[in-house]
């Protein structure tokens, strides 16, 4: 079972991640969980990226909470097993803008 981060590795891992960011929209936290809006050019783009990221979450055994909508995809990270944010969330987040 992964373990639950603490306050200060959630705040220097999401500052890492929102390095990494190439768009103009960054990672927030919202409780126990990370929350990103990735924006694509089209639907078929967007739909590419979430397969890509699919086999990723699957290789992790981590899967995101997703919505997408047309060109854009709401992503919300979290482990329900550890009731919080684990170092899985910050791996598939990071796969996500590896990605992009």
């Amino acid at each position: 079972m992964a373990t639950k981060l603490s306050d200060n590795e959630i705040r220097q891992k999401l500052e890492d991640l929102n390095a990494l960011v190439t768009d103009e929209t960054h990672w927030e936290q919202s409780g126990d969980t990370i929350k990103k809006t990735f924006k694509f050019k089209s639907f078929i783009r967007a739909f590419g990226w979430m397969s890509q990221i699919a086999i990723w979450a699957e290789k992790l055994k981590h899967h995101p909470e997703w919505f997408n909508v047309y060109n854009k995809v709401e992503v919300t990270l979290t482990t329900h097993d550890a009731d919080g944010l684990t170092e899985l969330d910050f791996s598939l987040a990071e796969k996500m803008e590896k990605f992009r």
